[in-house]
């Protein structure tokens, strides 16, 4: 199945490795290889009163959003926490809902004590005095590692603020920031409404500062670097390297490093395409897809933004031409219709709804009315979700509307390809894989 001309890489970029520069130097994980490649966390004297002040400055001029998926500006987060009089509560996300990323677990596996850096260096400059480390309830290994690493820096006095790892349950919508802060203070893992992302989010009353994984790996090496050498790579709009995890037809798939602004396409021949693809999805299972055509595009927020498309997750899974675009959507759907919160009627009707429109259409079987029928109901579910979840499929599936749009005419004339059979591209739960049809 090709939903445009299939594009085949030509040449290779050399990888940055900043982040990721611990595991790929030494191939350990430990204190001591950390240590060897970064040297010491540099905190602050306890009389020194603007030390905060200096490294939220820092963090500012270096232009540090986050890497989570918002792409909030870090250091107003960090403010937003640092003007009440309670001390404020620290959590990592390190959640990783999302089934295409595995940056999380490389981050947690590979340069833990990265990640702890930042995580002390943000709880001294807000005065909190607990970090927590969330790493979700299936991810038994990342736990693992994280309390390992907890266990070698108590064993050297480096630890100023009490740290442990929480276990909130391993679904899509718990890594939701105000979904994880729910949880932490003991309701379900449910998103709530925020009118604006700069709202900060309590607990009872005391302030929670979210950050994910990534972004405080990045804190730890501005703290240590300076917001110079932080900006010395990227483009002026999208400073510094950021995580992706790359799949799909590939000699090595996983998670890469890469400045901002690196085009899709040369992140794409590092990991070495083995097949020509005819779509690639960008950003996770909330994002879009993206056309051949258009590969050459930087991977950074403001040039993804003017094809239709955003970082979010740091997500790039290519669709070999091989496989059928309207099967994976109906996959993708249906996995994501089961994750809702179920807090509103677009999440525990329209989700559904829309995901079996899909896998009707994926296995030939709709109507003469299915297509239209599906466009009614992604314009009914739009901007009427609870939370941010139902907006996050209907974006995607009417992308691959329009980049898949050759597949889902002739699925909608009930002329299937064979692609709907073969092996899923994008990962999905068995329940969700099943929903279309038959899986080797």
């Amino acid at each position: 199945m090709t939903a445009t001309e299939p594009w085949v890489p030509s040449s290779h970029r050399p990888p940055a490795s900043r982040v990721l520069a611990a595991w790929h130097q030494t191939g350990r994980s430990d204190l001591d290889a950390h240590l060897a490649t970064h040297g010491p966390l540099p905190l602050p004297r306890r009389s020194d009163g603007a030390w905060a002040d200096r490294l939220v400055e820092d963090v500012r001029a270096a232009g540090l959003t986050g890497r989570g998926g918002a792409g909030f500006p870090t250091a107003r987060k960090l403010q937003s926490v640092r003007t009440g009089h309670r001390h404020p509560l620290l959590a990592v996300n390190a959640m990783e809902g999302e089934p295409a990323s595995k940056k999380d677990r490389a981050l947690l596996s590979g340069v833990p004590h990265l990640v702890l850096d930042g995580a002390e260096l943000v709880a001294a400059a807000i005065g909190a005095r607990q970090i927590v480390v969330c790493v979700a309830d299936d991810r038994d290994d990342s736990a693992v590692c994280v309390r390992t690493a907890l266990s070698e820096r108590a064993g050297v006095g480096l630890s100023r603020v009490p740290a442990q790892a929480e276990r909130p349950p391993g679904r899509y919508v718990t890594g939701e920031e105000s979904a994880l802060v729910a949880w932490l203070a003991g309701g379900p893992a449910h998103p709530q409404f925020r009118a604006s992302k700069g709202t900060p989010l309590t607990m009872k009353r005391r302030p929670v500062l979210v950050q994910s994984a990534e972004t405080l790996a990045h804190v730890a090496l501005i703290a240590r670097h300076g917001p110079e050498w932080f900006r010395s790579v990227g483009t002026p709009d999208a400073p510094g390297t950021c995580l992706v995890t790359v799949s799909g037809p590939l000699v090595n798939p996983g998670v890469c490093e890469v400045e901002f602004g690196t085009p899709v396409a040369a992140i794409f021949e590092r990991a070495g395409i083995t097949t020509p693809v005819s779509a690639v999805l960008v950003g996770g299972y909330g994002g879009t897809w993206l056309r051949t055509g258009l590969l050459d595009t930087p991977f950074a927020p403001g040039a993804l933004a003017t094809v239709g498309s955003a970082v979010g997750a740091g997500v790039l899974a290519a669709i070999p031409t091989s496989s059928c675009g309207v099967a994976e959507m109906a996959r993708v759907a249906s996995y994501m219709a089961n994750e809702g919160a179920g807090q509103c009627g677009p999440c525990v009707f329209g989700l559904h709804a829309i995901a079996q429109d899909l896998v009707l259409l994926a296995r030939g079987e709709a109507d003469s009315h299915a297509m239209n029928r599906l466009r009614i109901r992604l314009d009914t579910v739009e901007g009427r979700g609870a939370c941010g979840h139902p907006d996050g499929l209907v974006r995607l599936v009417r992308s691959s509307l329009s980049v898949f749009a050759r597949d889902f005419a002739d699925h909608a004339r009930q002329r299937p390809c064979t692609g709907w059979s073969l092996r899923p591209i994008l990962p999905v739960t068995p329940s969700a894989a099943t929903a279309v049809g038959r899986w080797h």
